[in-house]
């Protein structure tokens, strides 16, 4: 397995927690640096000789009104949140494609399906990466290539400190939703398990997330009157 981030510590860190760790390799590289993606993609092939799985799970959340949201922060979001993701898969569709049984996962959000206050950067940015997942999912159906997209409800992780007001500086704190949301551990768990049963729509979270997804299929009038009634910060 290879583990990529930019912290090169914390890529450590979590491989030494692995068992067997010998056999993972850590590869730091900024996702948003074309250069960068570029030469990973590459030194994993020549490590690995190939790829099994992509899963593009990089992100930077937001939490600020749309008139508060400068267009440089609007940038940042998407480059981080949608082009870099697309440009990493892109290189790395050749060697998926080899193998005729390659899978690309993108974690999204529920907020990619929903839109919410105080994240109109984000959700946007996560419901194009959905949208471009069922794209390459059809255009690649028939080369063998699965393509999933994971919609995370609150999970218990530090999203909420680098969010982003709308100067582009992180929030630095914790929001009581995300503070209460699922833990990690258990997310990943529910993750891998659909990944494995090989589902292509994956929404994991609390009650409140998977009823409002439910919601919003059969009467999206009555979710955005709920949405509207919320207090979302």
């Amino acid at each position: 397995m290879v583990l990529s981030a930019r912290r090169s510590d914390e890529l450590e860190r979590v491989r030494q927690q692995l068992n067997h760790p010998e056999y993972h390799l850590c590869v730091p590289f900024d996702v948003t640096k074309a250069d960068q993606a570029q030469q990973t993609v590459e030194q994993v092939i020549e490590k690995c000789q190939r790829i099994d799985y992509l899963i593009n799970n990089a992100g930077l959340s937001q939490r600020a009104l749309i008139a508060d949201t400068s267009m440089d922060t609007e940038r940042r979001i998407m480059e981080i949140d949608y082009f870099a993701q697309i440009n990493l898969t892109k290189l790395a569709l050749p060697y998926l494609e080899q193998r005729s049984s390659g899978h690309v996962v993108f974690i999204s959000s529920v907020a990619g399906l929903l839109g919410t206050q105080y994240r109109a950067s984000y959700s946007a940015a996560k419901g194009a990466i959905h949208m471009w997942a069922n794209s390459l999912r059809a255009e690649y159906a028939e080369k063998g290539l699965n393509v999933s997209v994971v919609f995370p409800g609150f999970v218990k992780t530090n999203v909420s400190f680098n969010a982003l007001n709308g100067a582009g500086q992180a929030q630095a704190h914790q929001d009581e939703a995300i503070e209460n949301g699922l833990d990690a551990d258990d997310f990943a768990q529910k993750v891998v398990k659909a990944l494995l049963s090989n589902q292509e729509y994956i929404v994991v979270g609390g009650l409140k997330e998977k009823l409002g997804v439910a919601i919003s299929r059969v009467s999206p009038k009555l979710m955005y009157k709920m949405i509207r009634k919320s207090k979302v910060k």
